[in-house]
């Protein structure tokens, strides 16, 4: 390392950052720190540095101004869950849904791996603010890469630069964050276009608030302001401070009546977050807005509101089924200014995905730089293939997105991927039955995690892969927060939905996209005191008639098969809550036992009124 790079940290730099940043430039050894602005002027000049070294691919300006697409390593394409890990003081604190290891093993670990890991790199320090920067619901952070993607990238996600920089004065608290790719190169050796280490560890230390990335150069593992600090350090922030840090993305609503609302709603990934985030509604007088896509943080205010905000600046979002028919929005926000990650190049510049368009172009450059027709027997673009875009260029981008007090929310969602049993829409009956709709989200699996495509997995809160603590002590915290705002009397309505449903046949019983702004307008008018509803074993639903249908090409019974609730099958469905909830030992909270309880003695109710009409026939 030069020690001439020491004098590039800005005058009036906080001590302790430049103290922590010392210590690790000893540990790692870079050959240069860059300590990074966030200007134009430097995002320019590392995006050219990364075309000459084949990292980018400029593409063509006339169809993509100032836009670029990079091809990762085919072993470093996504989340890596088994290698990411909550390194508590206390196991019990990490809980069964988190890998744990003790924190002296995994800092021994990885001073043993950080040593010399940076060796013929720069050393790039990104201080950043997630959220707007002088929000009193924002928190800031430092992280460290050797990767000059991840520092582009993470200065499109969030407000990172001088500015940020200079509110972390002493005193003010900061999230610790380190990442390298772990490829050090020796002198002259040459560089490879996406370095990284089959080698692999994301470890968070919730205690210390620090993040630790090593071997990955691939979105969350690397962009440590997403995932990493804005959920799982966050969350255990949020558990300590009395706030909410969630996977949600955030829509602000207007209806006919020129009411406007605000919506908190909780998705798996690739479960359609971003196509409901930037909805464009196919019922006349409504209109939806964006304020945020995946992330949200909450916090109770003085009167007692449940206020929100977007911690994010941009957009990482999934390509594949990303199109024209399916989000128009997303679409006109990739114009330019924009990475795109592991997806496929037209022979004019262009890029590509399964979904953008409904016929492929005949001849393509696959995500590994192969040649592609549509007769291949693979996909063009890798399935979790980005897009990284700034969320400023969004079309529906809502006024209020940045408003440093926040938005107020007036109904959560809960949704997941779910073939069978789980209606379109129902109500919880309270806020602790909503905390048990949350807890019992269950998805099948995606491209956007490790393992079997299509198997069913328990997605608590959409927070499996993210929640920084114990699962079960963050459902307690979502009851203490409601027991919080039921006091003040401004409680969110708690709503579940599942657009996926199907008939015997495989296909979709609901449209979904822009027709489920009908699903939105029944759960708003709901929250309006308008929209009539039914009370069920699940919870309430539409009475007949309510939910507005009108112009949809729907089979005469895809309604009732929409809400059918089968006592046999639910039955089943409760067993295994059951059984998953038990994972949680005595840290379960005894509102989510009663709650179980409730849904088995109802559906119990079904069953015997189903039986006893049955016999009476």
């Amino acid at each position: 390392m030069h020690d001439a790079s020491w004098a590039l940290a800005p005058e009036g730099t906080n001590p302790e950052i430049v103290a922590w940043v010392e210590q690790l430039a000893h540990l790692l050894t870079p050959d240069t720190v860059v300590w990074c602005d966030g200007s134009v002027r430097e995002r320019d000049g590392l995006n050219r540095l990364m075309v000459a070294n084949g990292t980018l691919i400029q593409l063509n300006p006339e169809h993509r101004p100032y836009s670029f697409l990079a091809r990762s390593h085919p072993a470093d394409v996504a989340r890596v869950e088994s290698r990411t890990f909550i390194c508590s003081d206390d196991e019990a604190d990490a809980g069964p849904s988190n890998n744990w290891i003790a924190p002296g093993e995994m800092r021994a670990t990885l001073a043993g791996l950080a040593e010399g890991a940076m060796r013929g790199r720069t050393m790039y320090v990104l201080p950043f603010s997630m959220g707007p920067l002088d929000s009193p619901l924002s928190r800031f952070g430092v992280q460290v890469t050797d990767s000059p993607y991840v520092a582009v990238s993470t200065g499109i996600m969030t407000r990172m630069g001088s500015a940020a920089l200079e509110r972390i004065t002493p005193g003010t608290s900061w999230v610790r964050a380190v990442h390298t790719v772990g490829a050090p190169l020796a002198p002259g050796e040459v560089d490879v276009a996406w370095p990284s280490n089959e080698t692999k560890y994301i470890s968070h230390f919730p205690e210390t608030r620090e993040i630790w990335s090593y071997g990955s150069a691939y979105g969350g593992n690397a962009l440590l302001a997403k995932k990493a600090f804005a959920l799982r350090i966050a969350s255990a922030m949020a558990r300590d401070e009395g706030w909410l840090a969630e996977h949600m993305l955030l829509l602000k609503v207007t209806n006919p009546r020129g009411r406007v609302f605000h919506v908190a709603a909780a998705f798996p990934s690739a479960c359609g977050k971003t196509n409901l985030a930037m909805l464009r509604p196919s019922i006349p007088g409504w209109q939806v807005e964006t304020v945020g896509d995946d992330i949200a943080w909450l916090a109770p205010d003085s009167w007692g509101r449940l206020k929100a905000i977007n911690p994010e600046a941009g957009f990482f979002g999934v390509a594949p089924g990303t199109g024209v028919s399916t989000n128009q929005t997303a679409v006109d926000t990739l114009w330019g200014n924009t990475i795109f990650t592991n997806v496929a190049l037209q022979d004019d510049g262009d890029v590509w995905w399964e979904g953008l368009t409904d016929t492929p172009p005949s001849n393509l450059t696959d995500w590994q730089g192969e040649p592609w027709t549509p007769s291949a027997d693979r996909p063009a673009a890798h399935p979790n293939s980005r897009f990284t875009v700034a969320a400023a260029q969004c079309p529906t981008m809502s006024d209020d997105w940045e408003d440093p007090a926040g938005v107020t929310i007036d109904a959560i969602i809960f949704g997941g991927r779910r073939a069978t049993n789980v209606p379109l829409v129902v109500e919880a009956r309270d806020w602790d039955h909503g905390v048990f709709l949350g807890a019992t989200i269950s998805s099948e699996r995606t491209a956007a995690a490790e393992g079997t495509i299509g198997e069913l997995r328990r997605d608590p809160f959409a927070m499996a892969p993210f929640c920084g603590y114990n699962m079960a002590d963050h459902w307690q915290h979502w009851l203490d927060v409601g027991g919080q705002l039921r006091r003040s009397g401004r409680v969110p309505r708690i709503f579940q939905v599942n657009w996926f449903r199907k008939d015997d046949d495989g296909s979709f019983l609901w449209p979904g996209f822009a027709e489920n702004s009908r699903v939105l307008a029944w759960i708003l008018d709901r929250v309006d005191g308008v929209a009539p509803a039914v009370p069920g074993p699940l919870g309430w639903t539409p009475t007949p008639g309510a939910l507005n249908v009108q112009g949809l090409d729907l089979a005469d019974d895809a309604l009732a098969k929409l809400f059918e609730v089968d006592p046999a099958a639910w039955s089943d469905e409760l067993d295994d809550t059951e059984r998953f909830f038990g994972t949680f030992g005595d840290r379960l909270p005894e509102s989510m036992s009663r709650q179980l309880a409730v849904v088995r003695e109802r559906i119990e109710a079904v069953a015997a009124a189903r039986a006893e009409h049955a016999s009476a026939a």
